[in-house]
């Protein structure tokens, strides 16, 4: 779905519907996010542990999904790295997770979906191209 919704996001700019396209592909992001959930479901099964643990996968909050996935320490490291170098991937997460699911009920302008869609699918920079590793 994620790599559905960035095709989705891509229409939509060149469509010029931009709230629609920010939206899309935020969208994008939470579906990766969330495919890296399940990914630690069917690997580790010691989310199983947590009854709850299904309830708090019904978030659309980046940060819930990244701990949610078992991923902090890698996006830790990953945001380190960058801001160590060439700080791209840092730039692009700090965009990324100004997204909200609100936003569908937001106007936006070119520039926010555009700059949104850049940095989702930077390459190799890009918070997809990271996500794309977990899931």
């Amino acid at each position: 779905m994620a790599e559905e919704r960035i095709l989705d996001a891509a229409a939509l700019i060149t469509g010029n519907r931009w709230a629609y396209a920010y939206y899309v592909a935020g969208y994008a992001v939470e579906c990766g996010l969330k495919s890296c959930v399940l990914a630690r479901m069917i690997y580790t099964g010691g989310v199983f542990e947590d009854k709850k643990f299904a309830d708090r996968c019904f978030t659309h909050d980046f940060a819930e999904l990244v701990k949610l996935a078992g991923l902090t320490d890698e996006l830790n490291s990953s945001l380190v790295a960058s801001a160590a170098g060439s700080r791209a991937f840092v730039e692009h997460w700090t965009t990324a997770v100004q997204w909200q699911e609100t936003a569908r009920y937001q106007q936006k302008t070119e520039g926010d979906a555009k700059a949104l869609y850049a940095a989702i699918t930077h390459d190799p920079d890009g918070v997809i191209s990271w996500i794309r590793n977990y899931w």
